[in-house]
């Protein structure tokens, strides 16, 4: 009897730990930091909320949380922006998903300078090991994923050149120039979101504030299914393609 309630709790115990492996907990931590000598009265406090991470074992939950970080992904510094930079307003995430083993955020600042202007940025994460996922890991033929990405930003282009053509304001320009040298290269595979349906890679065109408007989405979604044969075999993605 004793032996049979021992297994039973190692049983239990296995599977919560398989439970805490498959998704880590997400808890918003807001901190409002006030500048001491502001610019403005509109810089007089920033906010960052902070993404607090509880995953299978306090280690891992903090290399995650370092992995995630605003400073490590998107080069903020608190200091500088309470006291020199004081272009910060707003910092903040969003989680895109958080299952089978992989946890994917989006990290976003705001600010303003001359302008308002923001930034952001989609990590993808294994949970098992704390660490960030990106093309080494998740991908094969590499070459082949291009030309398949690649061909569906020439087809965004092409609308994209189409629209701004009818722009009353932009009559005067060429708007192919504006993607002479936008070209998804093999650095931009590491930014992908996933979900259960498939992966979504991004891309930022760049453009000058006074056209940002204009800057086509640099969003190219494949099922799982149409990108299968890219994923590599026995890496963190794999389970999304087995059948």
């Amino acid at each position: 009897m004793k032996r049979q309630l021992l297994a039973g709790f190692v049983f239990l115990l296995a599977l919560s730990f398989c439970a805490l492996a498959q998704a880590v907990t997400v808890t918003p931590k807001k901190t409002v930091y006030k500048r001491p000598r502001p610019i403005s009265k509109y810089k007089r406090t920033f906010t960052v909320t902070y993404p607090r991470i509880r995953a299978a074992t306090p280690a891992l939950s903090k290399k995650i949380e370092t992995a995630i970080s605003y400073s490590k992904v998107l080069g903020l510094n608190v200091n500088e922006e309470i006291n020199e930079v004081q272009w910060l307003e707003e910092a903040d995430y969003t989680v895109d998903y958080n299952d089978r083993g992989i946890f994917v955020i989006t990290l976003s600042m705001n600010g303003s300078g001359a302008y308002p202007d923001g930034s952001s940025k989609t990590i993808v994460i294994d949970t098992k090991t704390g660490h960030r996922i990106g093309t080494p890991q998740a991908f094969r033929d590499t070459s082949g994923l291009l030309d398949l990405i690649r061909e569906r930003q020439k087809a965004e282009i092409g609308s994209a050149i189409e629209e701004i053509k009818k722009d009353p304001d932009a009559a005067e320009s060429d708007p192919s120039g504006l993607f002479s040298e936008k070209i998804f290269s093999l650095n931009d595979l590491d930014q992908f979101a996933l979900d259960a349906n498939g992966i979504t890679f991004i891309y930022d065109y760049e453009f000058p504030h006074v056209i940002e408007a204009l800057e086509p989405e640099g969003r190219y979604k494949f099922t799982w299914k149409e990108i299968a044969k890219f994923i590599k075999p026995g890496g963190p993605l794999a389970s999304f393609i087995s059948k």
